[in-house]
């Protein structure tokens, strides 16, 4: 096993005192690693590859919450949508729809965040600022997507050791967030923030995250799926 349930224990210390949920980032690790936490708690998990999410709720308890949290193509939705707690990485219009319609077919309303791009990398997905402003606001004044929950905001800072950059972008998606909360006929639903991973969720959480998404501190380091 490659737990690390010291650190486990010190990150969700850290996440409770900054009443933040934490997601245990378990792509790639077996279903062994994911069930010990299990058994000590933990109920959030996240998965990037759509297959081996299907195959990981298929073995383990029902009662996990399972976010996807890689880049969704919309001809794969229809295997995790009849499951997933919450899809992390929506970055088009197009996608909402997509999952709008997958969520129809099945008569259940999917809960997703919309994935802003706040870092520097170009290699990174998401709505810019300005495009995820725009787009909450045709959600919700239009209200056409009757099967998609949208709930929040999820971005990724720059991989880098300037701390205070990272922190400018997690200003910058917490300033986002905030102004999305005062927008005309924003459900109490909207609530979510996703910032922050293995390396900065500490300061994520210091700058207003309320969920984040660490994998290596509790997990190990990954190998290569398959």
């Amino acid at each position: 096993m490659s737990v690390d349930k010291n650190n486990y224990s010190q990150i969700i210390k850290e996440t409770n005192h900054g009443n933040a949920l934490l997601v245990a980032v378990s792509k790639t690790k077996p279903s062994e690693d994911i069930d010990e936490l299990y058994e000590i708690g933990q109920k959030d998990f996240g998965e990037n590859y759509v297959q081996e999410l299907v195959a990981k709720n298929d073995a383990l308890p029902k009662d996990i919450c399972w976010h996807f949290i890689g880049h969704l193509q919309s001809n794969k939705i229809k295997y995790i949508a009849p499951f997933v707690h919450l899809i992390h990485g929506v970055d088009s219009i197009k996608l909402l729809e997509a999952i709008n319609k997958e969520g129809k077919k099945i008569n259940k309303k999917i809960n997703c965040l919309l994935q802003v791009h706040i870092a520097q990398e170009e290699t990174k997905f998401g709505f810019d600022l300005q495009e995820a402003f725009d787009t909450a606001q045709k959600i919700f004044q239009e209200d056409t997507l009757g099967y998609v929950n949208v709930c929040g905001l999820m971005g990724m800072a720059s991989f880098s050791d300037d701390a205070s950059l990272v922190r400018n972008e997690f200003k910058s998606l917490k300033s986002l967030f905030d102004k999305i909360k005062h927008l005309h006929n924003v459900p109490s639903t909207f609530n979510t923030l996703s910032m922050g991973m293995s390396g900065d969720y500490k300061i994520a959480i210091e700058e207003g995250s309320n969920l984040v998404r660490v994998g290596s501190l509790i997990f190990g380091n990954r190998g290569k799926i398959h």
